[in-house]
């Protein structure tokens, strides 16, 4: 990669920090305080490896304020069948946050916006600039943000498995492309958002009547054509569909307190790194990132000149001294 490619990384903390939670047992992960980790430690992880693989030049990490959000406003059962947050849970984010501030990496959050509409004003705004986006999230509404210069690295299996979903990618599996994925997923629902999709229909029957009818609008507007039981259960929730369709929308014209021009990487702080890592005695992932990446080394504030005279003469050392 070369200075003329900017490539933007932009994660999704709390989803990739929930999944690194789940995926690593509590009790294996804790400081000798008490302290869980699993939750940072999994995450940190994570980072590390993408930012060794993929060589950002700019990141930023997006978190959700709360569960409240113009989403919840509009559909009040939207994400209601979460279950509470884990206690061992609490806590790590703000961890995770302090890892993130040594590795000198911006957080950004908006307050009545999801991480995900975050993410996609930045890619967006990356992608008009010319930039490559990588976008790190466990959320499948970001597959609407695929793309020529759009990825999204999705985990598979916990974060340490992360499928490459390029547009090829969503084709391949959803049977539509990735400006379409939205369409399928009012039609199908989404369990993780409690957002209900019409009973019977699965991805296969969505993507043909997607590409039937050239999309959700199509298929609502010619909901009277679709025969058998699949489509009496369309027309029986099509308000259900348009709901879903309109609350899938990601927004991506907040605005942030920063751009992706202003999220160039620097590297990471040497002493902020010891001191978290010290704290989290996170021994093994400090090697990691010695042997993976650079970190930036403290330079001095200001210089100084030195001024010199060479002293030849007998008894020239006493009158420079002024004795």
């Amino acid at each position: 990669m070369t200075a003329t490619a900017p490539r933007l990384l932009l994660v999704d903390g709390h989803s990739l920090a929930y999944r690194a939670f789940f995926a690593l047992p509590v009790e294996n992960f804790s400081t000798t305080t008490g302290q869980p980790t699993n939750a940072v430690y999994g995450f940190t992880s994570m980072l590390i490896n993408v930012l060794r693989d993929e060589q950002p030049t700019h990141i930023v990490v997006a978190f959700d304020v709360s569960r409240r959000s113009f989403r919840t406003e509009r559909y009040a059962e939207y994400k209601a069948g979460r279950s509470e947050t884990p206690t061992d849970f609490k806590g790590q984010v703000s961890l995770v946050k302090e890892v993130l501030a040594a590795l000198r990496i911006p957080v950004v959050e908006m307050e009545g916006y999801e991480a995900d509409d975050v993410i996609a004003t930045l890619a967006c705004q990356a992608r008009d600039q010319g930039m490559s986006v990588l976008i790190t999230s466990g959320d499948r509404d970001a597959f609407q943000l695929v793309g020529e210069n759009v990825t999204v690295l999705y985990p598979r299996k916990g974060v340490s498995d992360l499928a490459r979903m390029d547009p090829a990618a969503i084709e391949a599996k959803y049977g539509v492309p990735p400006e379409r994925y939205r369409d399928l997923a009012a039609l199908v629902g989404e369990t993780s958002d409690n957002l209900p999709g019409v009973p019977g229909v699965g991805p296969k029957t969505a993507a043909k009547w997607i590409t039937a009818y050239g999309g959700v609008d199509g298929v609502v507007a010619r909901a009277d054509e679709i025969k058998g039981k699949a489509g009496d259960s369309l027309r029986e929730r099509l308000a259900d569909v348009i709901r879903n369709y309109e609350i899938n929308c990601l927004v991506s014209d907040l605005e942030l307190p920063l751009r992706p021009e202003d999220a160039r990487w620097p590297g990471w702080d040497r002493e902020a790194v010891h001191q978290v890592f010290d704290t989290l005695e996170f021994r093994i992932l400090r090697d990691r990132l010695y042997q993976y990446l650079e970190a930036v080394e403290p330079e001095a504030e200001a210089g100084f000149e030195l001024a010199g005279e060479v002293l030849t003469e007998p008894g020239a050392l006493s009158g420079w001294l002024g004795t």
